[in-house]
């Protein structure tokens, strides 16, 4: 069955659209629904045509979604997601797309913006074919790409980080932070630092991002003294390593965005609704002890 053959790569798509795993999966669900409902003897490309039904039904769903962003308790962060749940990734650009660095910077775009910006960058569409599903022109569809290409490009490291440096730098930050060394922690963090906490008026967390490193190293210090850290460990998502841990007997995962050889950007993890679909099973391995 056609429609089976794509799930996944639909699935990755939808993902990247909408930075949440429900939201995707609705949105796939509702795709096949079409699908299901079409006269399969009128399609030529199949491919295609799911491709824009759901980059459509993704469209709808990311405007709506935007509203109820607004109105969310604290910082809204991406849904984090097992790495063999990300869809394929065959390429650089499938992989770059859905790490977690890029799904929150794309939280900047436009929803035709980041329709555009997935699309291209991900799944190589023509902006003739893009310009379709996006409901503008190709002209106007390449410019939409070049604006969304700067956005994101803003702050970021033109050379992105080895999985094993990435591993190695967080690594350096869970011993750092088990330890309750505040010199170590401070020597991993770029100046510019920011820590974003994702509770969703659900778990306690800080209602607004942390800026800078004196006020992060702060942050962190009072996290380490009044609360309890336990089962720490790596694990894989979105093709990265990230941090599993309990906070005081919640389920927390931690990201981090690397710039300049630190850490530029730390993202936690608390909603449980945001977790459901990550384990600590899939441990990625440490780096070697001469790194």
């Amino acid at each position: 069955m056609d429609f089976e053959e794509h799930r996944p790569m639909l699935l990755g798509l939808a993902y990247r659209l909408l930075g949440s795993m429900w939201d995707a999966e609705d949105v796939v669900q509702e795709g096949w629904l079409r699908w299901q409902g079409t006269d399969r003897s009128e399609i030529k490309d199949p491919r295609a045509f799911l491709v824009t039904v759901v980059s459509r039904l993704a469209l709808d769903q990311l405007r709506s979604a935007r509203v109820k962003r607004e109105a969310y308790t604290g910082p809204w962060l991406p849904e984090p997601v097992m790495t063999a749940q990300a869809g394929p990734l065959d390429t650089a650009e499938l992989r770059d797309t859905v790490s977690y660095a890029t799904l929150h910077l794309m939280e900047r775009l436009s929803p035709p913006e980041r329709a555009v910006f997935v699309l291209r960058e991900a799944f190589e569409l023509p902006y003739d074919e893009i310009a379709e599903i996006v409901g503008t022109s190709a002209a106007n569809a390449r410019q939409l790409h070049r604006r969304a290409s700067v956005r994101l490009a803003e702050g970021r490291d033109r050379f992105q980080p080895s999985a094993e440096d990435h591993t190695e730098l967080l690594t350096k930050f869970m011993d750092a932070a088990a330890g309750g060394d505040l010199a170590a922690l401070t020597e991993l963090l770029h100046e510019d630092v920011v820590s974003y906490n994702d509770g969703g008026g659900k778990v306690r967390a800080a209602l607004r991002p942390i800026l800078g490193r004196h006020k992060v190293v702060a942050f962190l210090n009072g996290l380490l003294s009044r609360y309890d850290f336990a089962d720490s460990r790596l694990i894989e998502v979105n093709g990265q390593p990230a941090l599993w841990t309990r906070v005081a007997g919640n389920r927390q995962v931690v990201l981090i965005d690397i710039r300049d050889g630190l850490i530029t950007r730390i993202y936690g993890l608390l909603n449980p609704d945001k977790l459901t679909r990550v384990t600590p099973d899939a441990e990625v391995a440490a780096p070697p002890d001469d790194l």
